[in-house]
């Protein structure tokens, strides 16, 4: 059995870090250790993660994914949470996540089958409960900030999100420069839509 943590750091670096020091601790406090971390820079409401499909591809029947929190592995609506629920069965991958106390033990080898059985049962149920909140609190922040833009708009003082211009530039750069997208995801934690939509900029021209 591989502990494999995955962790989401789509907003602050720092955010990673903190989580991933939760999830090593989680594991040696069990005599464990985590073979490998994967880092994701893209959202929990997308299907589209590399690196969270990289682990499953790198996983053995019986191997663990760890997360923090079931959102950072979960903002997806039911289609989308039934396809990955999907992916993660065929693997036989256990999902232990420190916000889920039902799926602890799973971490742990032995017990006999029913229990295992019945253990795996449950935490499934209560793994689509934890899904579908916060499915549900990613909808319902979307929709205050929209409320919330709109009202500013009609009030006149909505000016959207000020481009970071110098972060961009440098971005561009790299991509001028013939550096992959992992490469430049990798060493700065700009997401693939902001390089998507920078490489259009850049195919446009002035």
């Amino acid at each position: 059995m591989f502990i494999r943590a995955y962790l989401r750091a789509s907003t602050k670096e720092q955010d990673a870090s903190r989580a991933k020091a939760d999830l090593q601790r989680f594991a040696e406090e069990r005599g464990l250790r985590i073979a490998a971390s994967y880092v994701e820079n893209e959202s929990g409401a997308s299907l589209q993660r590399p690196e969270l499909f990289r682990l499953l591809s790198d996983c053995q029947p019986g191997d663990v994914l760890l997360v923090e929190q079931v959102d950072r592995l979960s903002r997806l609506n039911a289609a989308d949470w039934e396809k990955l629920k999907a992916e993660i069965a065929a693997k036989r991958v256990r999902v232990v996540a420190l916000d889920l106390p039902t799926s602890h033990q799973l971490i742990q080898q032995g017990g006999d089958e029913f229990s295992a059985r019945m253990l795996d049962a449950i935490n499934g149920m209560m793994l689509d409960m934890l899904a579908a909140i916060a499915r549900k609190d990613y909808e319902d922040r979307r929709r205050r900030q929209t409320q919330g833009i709109e009202k500013a708009k009609a009030s006149g003082v909505y000016k959207g999100r000020p481009e970071d211009t110098d972060r961009n530039e440098a971005l561009m750069s790299m991509l001028k420069g013939g550096q992959t997208w992992a490469s430049i995801v990798a060493a700065t934690g700009a997401s693939t839509s902001t390089l998507a939509r920078l490489a259009k900029r850049i195919k446009e021209g002035p």
